[in-house]
């Protein structure tokens, strides 16, 4: 006769909502009223955690190949409420041939073109569906450059919520159609992301949805920071030298740089943290000016269209806190040429049979470039973050390349 052992899964550390800022708290309930700090003129709020007795890393969910396997670290109290496609746990992978060609010690990339829906959006989509079903939320709206919105669409079909997607125009047929497919309706607008997000408030007008934007609520954040944890995991607890991001919106890049501190404060990890590269287009790059001193910020940034859709964000939200990072990390942010996205896909096409989103070329073509100029060197471990699959992006690539 076998004798049975029941586990019995941790719950949820969640406490309570803090501002960026100004350290004002939030109950875990008021995501209804409270989008952004009502103290401190809209600025985002952030989940925090509660000191437990236990935070070792075998309460860590190992049979759960998925993000969820760190629920005791993620907003959510009841697992029923879960709306998951199979999000996260995504590889980690040895760039040897190009590694080999520049030099390079250590060069590794995490491919989030495996998610559902083919991007990174689905973690922070996964958790922001999952805690609109939690509050009772039926009704939800995003303005995005493409990948958002469909990692919307599919979520909210997935837990029966009506989904609302305001779409720029000139954005690949292939983000348009996954959104009907998964029969959200969608509004598409004349312009960037920023024109969306006005389209979507003017919808919203009566707040009859949930306003998913990038930081005007505080779960995407969550399903983001998954990606620090995952790197931490997967590279044995010892964090590289250096992340090169694509930063648009910026919250993964925040999100790591959370998840970083977590688990430092939990002795996951120790030493420095990475150095935060943020890489961006040059037809859109507000960040990057700011940073050289040419604006104050980058509320009057005008930006132009760019092969990488995810990257043409002219307005980030949380331009402060992206700096913050960077600054904290001792990175930099860094564009790139249209030109130098596309050939940098095409080399790594051919070096290691991936085809990665523009987004994630680009970042190809930044490393080159902080390698020629020493700001990288060769020796340290290098990740890069390959945020959504090529294959979404062949409208795009197949001019010029």
């Amino acid at each position: 006769m076998h004798s049975v052992t029941l586990t019995v899964k941790a719950k949820s550390h969640f406490s309570h909502l803090l501002c960026s800022e100004c350290t004002k708290e939030y109950p875990v309930n008021e995501v209804n009223t409270h989008a952004s700090c009502v103290r401190c003129t809209g600025n985002i709020l952030l989940s925090r955690y509660a000191d437990a007795e236990e935070n070792s890393t075998d309460l860590i969910e190992a049979e759960e190949r998925s993000m969820w396997r760190y629920f005791p670290w993620l907003p959510v109290f009841d697992r029923k409420n879960i709306v998951t496609l199979g999000e996260g746990f995504t590889p980690v992978l040895n760039l040897q041939a190009l590694a080999t060609r520049c030099g390079l010690d250590q060069l590794l990339l995490k491919d989030e073109s495996l998610n559902p829906t083919g991007s990174f959006k689905a973690r922070g989509m996964s958790m922001a569906i999952t805690k609109a079903k939690e509050l009772g939320i039926r009704r939800c709206i995003v303005p995005t450059a493409g990948n958002a919105g469909g990692a919307m669409a599919a979520y909210c079909a997935k837990a029966g919520i009506e989904a609302v997607v305001v779409m720029p125009e000139h954005t690949p047929d292939v983000f348009k159609q996954e959104c009907k497919m998964f029969g959200a309706q969608l509004v598409l607008v004349k312009g960037l992301i920023n024109d969306c997000a006005k389209k979507a408030k003017q919808i919203n007008q009566f707040g009859e949805y949930l306003d998913l934007s990038t930081f005007k609520e505080p779960y995407r954040l969550e399903g983001k920071k998954t990606m620090g944890f995952e790197i931490a995991e997967q590279l044995s607890w010892i964090l590289p030298d250096v992340i090169l991001y694509p930063t648009g919106g910026g919250t993964g890049l925040i999100g790591m740089w959370k998840a970083f501190h977590e688990m430092a404060e939990m002795k996951w990890v120790s030493g420095k943290f990475p150095r935060m590269i943020a890489v961006q287009a040059q037809n859109c790059q507000p960040l990057v000016e700011t940073w050289l001193g040419n604006q104050v910020n980058a509320t009057e940034y005008v930006g132009q269209s760019t092969i990488a859709n995810g990257l043409a964000v002219p307005c980030p939200f949380a331009e402060k806190m992206i700096l913050r990072v960077i600054k904290e990390s001792q990175g930099l942010p860094i564009a790139v040429s249209e030109t130098e996205i596309r050939d940098a896909a095409k080399e790594i096409a051919k070096a290691e049979g991936m085809i990665l989103a523009p987004e994630g070329a680009a970042l190809w073509a930044a490393l080159k470039s902080l390698l020629a100029t020493r700001q990288i060197a060769r020796t340290e471990k290098i990740l890069l973050l390959n945020t959504g699959s090529g294959y979404k992006y062949m409208e795009n690539y197949s001019s010029g390349m």
